[in-house]
């Protein structure tokens, strides 16, 4: 994904403003993580949110007996800055595998690789820059992280946090793709353009992906009986 197309295309703000703001990944945002994005659909997740997916038709979830996570990647690989310092980026993707241990192993023994029966979880946290209002050009930060700035009513520029992730499910015996699922989520609102990110200010957006990868299982496996 070139940056000038991420620079000329990306307009994010929160999930409360009008606008230019946009609740799903635009095909522009797409990072080149999945092989495939040609059968994303808009749909809604469990929660409300909404997300571009796809699930094969013909997937039977009960077939799968166990469940691997692979460990979360950063892609494109970020370099750490000030704003976003190493200890954050290793935080999001350790939170992250946390997050889905705990919800998709409510039902799932853990396993530890692929094989018959198992369902892989590879999942990467993706898209790729920061605006402060007022400022050109835009900012990029290699991470998948947009900080974009809002001006308050006293002119103080908060900044937004939004966390995007792609993820791919795939059938640990024949290596076969069964779902795809891309979305973002807005964090806690940084004080300023200077605030350094911590792994504490999208802890709720991770919890939520989580979440709803859960009851998205819970929904097929019950639709497949």
């Amino acid at each position: 994904m070139k940056l000038a197309v991420i620079m000329g295309t990306l307009c994010i703000a929160t999930l409360g403003m009008t606008g230019c703001s946009s609740k799903t990944v635009a095909p522009d945002e797409y990072s080149g993580f999945l092989k495939d994005y040609s059968q994303l659909k808009e749909t809604q997740s469990p929660s409300g949110a909404e997300v571009m997916r796809w699930i094969d038709p013909k997937i039977n979830v009960n077939t799968f007996t166990s469940v691997y996570i692979e460990p979360t990647q950063l892609y494109p690989k970020p370099q750490p800055t000030a704003k976003i310092p190493q200890q954050t980026l290793n935080g999001l993707t350790a939170y992250y595998d946390q997050a889905l241990k705990r919800e998709i192993g409510k039902d799932l023994p853990l396993a530890t690789g692929p094989g018959p029966g198992v369902i892989v979880v590879r999942a990467a946290i993706t898209a790729v820059s920061s605006k402060t209002e007022g400022l050109k050009p835009y900012e990029v930060i290699p991470i998948a992280l947009v900080a974009a700035a809002v001006s308050t009513a006293s002119g103080i520029r908060d900044q937004e946090t939004t966390l995007a992730t792609e993820a791919v499910f795939i059938d640990g015996g024949n290596n076969k793709v069964v779902a795809q699922v891309v979305r973002k989520g807005t964090g806690k609102p940084l004080e300023n353009d200077t605030q350094v990110l911590k792994t504490d200010d999208v802890k709720g957006v991770i919890d939520g992906w989580a979440s709803d990868l859960h009851q998205s299982y819970l929904k097929l496996k019950a639709e497949a009986r």
